[in-house]
């Protein structure tokens, strides 16, 4: 496929965006600053920061309408209902408004040439493809999680006929865009099942930015001011979420404390932090400990302290459809994958790359079994993290970047997904010709 011929204006609405740093809100900026230096010119809707405590960010604040520009990229906030990222009732009040507000915000911004919202929870998809209609542009449904479905599974929702509703809505969505971008191959498979066109599905995976992930000799200042020094860590860094069962992590940390050499190290905010502290506290242990959020550019110095990332999933079906981006983080630090989840497309990327262990779903004990075994045998450590750096450059974000460049300038230019696939067959045919 050919790079996109013109320059684009892209409107991008995501709830999330930096200085926040979770998965979402590094993704859409590491692609849209790529973009912008493709020369495309970049429109984000998005929120005051602040995810996941449901506190503005110093230097912010929640107003109806706020501009500025981030490496390039044209950032427009407006007010949103504020919650943490914990509680199912204030979360859902803070998507609604963000749907009204940023749909609103969207509409109010000089005609683009492509308008691409992005999910976990696809409210704001639905201002997105609002803010199609009113600009008479295509839509693009940037897919990251299969959500209501995801709520079922960590257990935030019950089926029920509200449930069955969201589900009728998502399939709306996925039917009115004009081509939906997937971030797992496995999301991919779902929507085909569910009957919608596959010739409009692409699969974009997330990736990491090998600018600033690159391995580092280990900041010994930081390891003495965590707790960590001489230490062999397994570091769990991103979202304390209830999809990821880390109670079994506490479990697995107090099987081990009798190791004074192991040490888990959290770092990261969300809806089950404060029972994991409690939990670790009321279990004496001193081989575990909580570290809140750090701003983006500080993660690669905490990555270093890093023996081992761990990669925790909670034992749902759900789950062997997902790819946790901090594989590819620790892809790009040269750090080993400790992959405690369902067998899918996460781990499959972790076995081919032969860059890490592969443990059961919510298994403590083999958890701390693969902990010991590998604290004890750093050769081992050290051919996967040489595995792990050599795997980063087949998941470069601006692969990535270009890729979902090219999806867009289709969908702007009206390209339907038939002709893209007759096109794909000729220049496929035309290959096999030449060779």
């Amino acid at each position: 496929m050919k790079s996109p011929t013109r320059s684009l204006h892209i409107l991008f609405l995501s709830d999330n965006f930096p200085p926040e740093t979770n998965a979402p809100a590094t993704r859409l900026h590491e692609h849209a600053r790529e973009w912008v230096a493709m020369g495309h010119r970049v429109t984000v809707i998005t929120g005051a920061p602040n995810f996941p405590e449901g506190k503005v960010y110093p230097g912010y604040k929640n107003a109806w309408y706020q501009r500025e520009t981030v490496d390039g990229i044209h950032v427009v906030r407006v007010k949103t209902f504020i919650a943490a990222n914990r509680g199912f009732l204030g979360r859902i009040t803070d998507y609604l408004s963000f749907m009204v507000s940023g749909g609103i915000g969207a509409c109010l911004q000089e005609r683009p040439d492509v308008v691409v919202a992005t999910s976990p929870q696809f409210f704001s998809a639905i201002a997105g493809w609002a803010a199609s209609l009113w600009h008479r542009r295509s839509f693009v449904f940037e897919l990251r999680d299969l959500w209501p479905d995801s709520i079922q599974a960590v257990g935030a929702m019950r089926p029920s006929l509200a449930l069955r509703g969201l589900e009728q809505l998502e399939l709306f969505l996925y039917r009115r865009a004009a081509r939906v971008v997937s971030v797992t191959r496995s999301f991919r498979d779902n929507l085909r099942r569910r009957g919608i066109n596959p010739e409009k599905v692409a699969v974009v995976r997330n990736g990491v930015d090998l600018t600033r992930y690159i391995p580092q000799v280990r900041d010994e200042r930081l390891a003495e001011e965590l707790g960590v020094r001489g230490k062999f860590v397994v570091g769990y860094l991103g979202t304390h979420g209830m999809a990821h069962a880390l109670h079994r992590v506490v479990e697995a940390a107090e099987a081990l404390c009798h190791r004074d050499d192991i040490h888990f190290l959290f770092v990261g905010a969300g809806a089950a932090r404060d029972s994991l502290v409690a939990s670790a506290k009321q279990r004496g242990l001193s081989n575990i400990s909580f570290h809140p959020s750090v701003p983006k550019e500080r993660m690669p110095a905490i990555w270093s302290l890093c023996d081992l990332g761990l990669v925790h999933l909670k034992r749902e079906e759900l789950f062997t459809t997902v790819i946790p981006s901090k594989i590819f983080e620790c892809f790009g630090m040269g750090v080993p994958v400790l992959f405690a989840g369902p067998v899918g497309e996460g781990s499959q990327i972790v076995a081919e790359c032969d860059a890490g262990v592969l443990t059961p779903a919510e298994d403590s004990l083999a958890l701390a079994r693969s902990v010991e075994d590998l604290a004890n045998n750093p050769v081992e450590v050290a051919r996967l993290a040489r595995n792990a750096r050599a795997a980063a450059p087949r998941f470069d974000r601006r692969l990535g970047a270009q890729r979902m460049a090219e999806i867009l300038a289709r969908a702007a230019n009206a390209v339907s997904p038939d002709e893209e696939s007759r096109e794909k067959r000729s220049c496929t045919e035309s290959e096999r010709r030449v060779a």
